[in-house]
């Protein structure tokens, strides 16, 4: 069948209406997800936000909305799939299980708008044209063949160092030992850290990962509109998530990260954003040579 211009011009219109209908859609199910998280803070519950940077520690290749999604409804998940890639792990879902919602990508295909009909056999072109709720499950709440244990470092960074290091410098930052930083442990001087001689790997790990925060999120325009409470906090937010997430016995985000949001739901939702894409995109770099094991693992 031939469309005629003025009928692609309506159908992408309508389409262009649906793709601002998910938007509304995605951006109203993260502010739910973290007005939830702040009323389990007021409530005096700080491991609610824990739960929330564990998550973003596990869940590193999900995007912002679906891993608070995944937080709020099951915060101890560790392995979450939907229903058919669990059973192709030989893996089902236990009778009366809940899943978790999350919003999946909807590809569909758009022609070139022109003004001469457009022939069936013309190629169209694969694009994201929304997104919808589908439901995801965790390890515990199937049963069947035991999935492949993932690698872990039992607290030790392993070469989790040596790929950090390398990291950043491929992110043209200069790296110094300085024992004139004292008592500091490290410091971020905006294209270059300076770290303490001495500190154990973990320690000296834990330690890079938070100024290297600081040199991808703190620069000009963001330092200037963020406190340094704020900075501080995301800096150790997203040591706490790389850390967790290469086996290191990180303690709990509890009490002093209370203070990254003072009840205002636009920080904390701007902030968590940052911490996610900041912890994602070093954790990616580490976990390059694992990435296919890790990925049929999740």
């Amino acid at each position: 069948m031939n469309f005629k211009s003025k009928d692609n011009r309506n159908s992408n219109g309508g389409g262009q209406k649906e793709i601002r209908r998910q938007q509304t859609t995605t951006q109203q199910i993260i502010a739910e997800n973290v007005k939830h998280l702040i009323e389990q803070l007021e409530q005096g519950k700080s491991e609610a936000l824990t739960a929330y940077l564990s998550a973003m520690a596990r869940f590193h290749n999900y995007s912002f909305g679906n891993i608070l999604s995944i937080a709020h409804h099951r915060p101890d998940a560790t392995h979450v799939a939907g229903i058919r890639t669990w059973n192709e792990l030989g893996r089902y879902v236990k009778k009366g299980q809940k899943g978790i919602p999350i919003l999946a990508p909807m590809i569909g295909t758009k022609r070139q708008p022109t003004e001469e009909p457009v022939e069936q056999t013309d190629k169209s072109k694969p694009m994201l044209i929304g997104f919808r709720v589908v439901y995801v499950f965790d390890v515990t709440q199937t049963e069947g063949t035991e999935l492949p244990e993932p690698p872990t470092v039992s607290g030790d960074v392993g070469t989790y160092h040596e790929r950090l290091v390398d990291f950043v410098q491929q992110q043209g930052v200069e790296l110094e030992y300085n024992e004139r930083i004292a008592p500091a442990q490290g410091v971020s001087y905006g294209g270059k850290i300076a770290l303490l001689p001495g500190q154990t790997k973990a320690e000296e790990f834990s330690t890079l990962v938070h100024e290297l925060g600081h040199e991808m999120l703190h620069k000009a325009e963001r330092r200037t509109l963020t406190t340094k409470t704020v900075r501080e906090t995301e800096a150790e937010s997203i040591a706490f998530i790389v850390g967790r997430a290469v086996g290191l016995n990180t303690g709990s985000a509890s009490a002093d990260y209370i203070s990254l949001y003072h009840g205002n739901a636009e920080l904390l939702t701007e902030s968590l954003a940052v911490i996610q894409q900041a912890s994602a995109a070093i954790l990616n770099a580490l976990f390059a040579e694992e990435a296919e094991p890790l990925a049929q693992a999740s």
